[in-house]
């Protein structure tokens, strides 16, 4: 199904020259001289601020579900550390991921596990454009409601440029060390992370709750990223600001929602309630 699926498609060089590239120079960290303790401090520093913040809390759990709400100064600072991930502006990735759960490892799913670990991981991102045009419909439906905001425009069309500044920052700040490990460094882990949801969660862990696809409970994976990696608990209620549904599943994104409303910053977070949990229960977790 990989072959058809790839033979259907139009491979995008730009894509994969752009990963190749920050692979590559990731490498450079390896070096002697592009090391320095405070680089790797920078590292952890935008790790949390760009994916922890931006990606997880920002793109995925307040943009694409809806699942809290933040005060719109507050919401469009997420979303530019989201933007810096450089993962894709939030139109894109929001459209995507809606366009995922409405396909979940099924025909239309950008990447659907069923095509292969591989695929679901990362190759799907040299085809996605591809995608994108075959069901652009679909795609434009999704997220109306940020394309008609200049400001998540703005920075769908800006996030070479916002990333760029970052990068003299940085440099102003560090030097190149600091450029190697809070950019290439950063943005791989951030990657892998962020693609081993795509991949991981749909083929490896347990299984709490009934789904129409493949998504699995991972937990090494919910450390690492941030609780996502309690993936099928979110397939399973996807409005869900909470995804470590139990009291061991550890979920830093929760944490730090439940920190911002603590201090009057975060309101209306939904949550499954003990009925919804039971309806969907599965009789012996796998």
């Amino acid at each position: 199904m990989v072959d058809s699926k790839k033979a259907t498609s139009r491979f995008d060089w730009r894509v994969g020259a752009a990963l190749l590239a920050l692979h590559v120079g990731a490498l450079l960290a390896l070096l002697p001289m592009f090391f320095a303790p405070s680089s790797v401090i920078v590292m952890f520093v935008l790790l949390y601020l760009t994916s922890g913040v931006g990606i997880s809390l920002g793109f995925h759990r307040l943009l694409t579900h809806r699942s809290l709400r933040l005060a719109k100064p507050l919401e469009y600072a997420v979303a530019l550390l989201g933007t810096l991930a450089l993962q894709g502006g939030p139109i894109s990735w929001v459209g995507t991921h809606r366009v995922h759960h409405a396909h979940s490892d099924q025909e239309g799913d950008p990447h659907n596990a069923n095509l292969g670990f591989f695929w679901s991981h990362f190759e799907w991102l040299l085809y996605s454009k591809a995608h994108c045009q075959e069901h652009g419909d679909e795609y434009r439906r999704a997220v109306t409601d940020l394309t008609a905001d200049p400001y998540y425009v703005f920075l769908e069309h800006n996030q070479l440029q916002l990333q760029a500044a970052l990068a003299l920052i940085l440099f102003a700040l560090g030097g190149w060390s600091w450029i190697i490990w809070g950019i290439f460094v950063r943005s791989v882990v951030v990657y892998h992370v962020t693609w081993l949801i795509n991949s991981a969660s749909h083929t490896t862990g347990y299984r709490t709750y009934r789904t129409t696809d493949r998504s699995t409970n991972c937990w090494w994976l919910a450390i690492l990223g941030w609780g996502e990696g309690w993936h099928n608990n979110h397939h399973a209620f996807p409005f869900s600001a909470r995804h470590g549904l139990r009291w061991y599943e550890f979920d830093l994104t929760w944490i730090t929602i439940k920190f911002l409303a603590f201090v009057r910053l975060a309101s209306d977070i939904k949550v499954p309630t003990p009925e919804m949990r039971h309806r969907l229960r599965l009789p012996v977790s796998s």
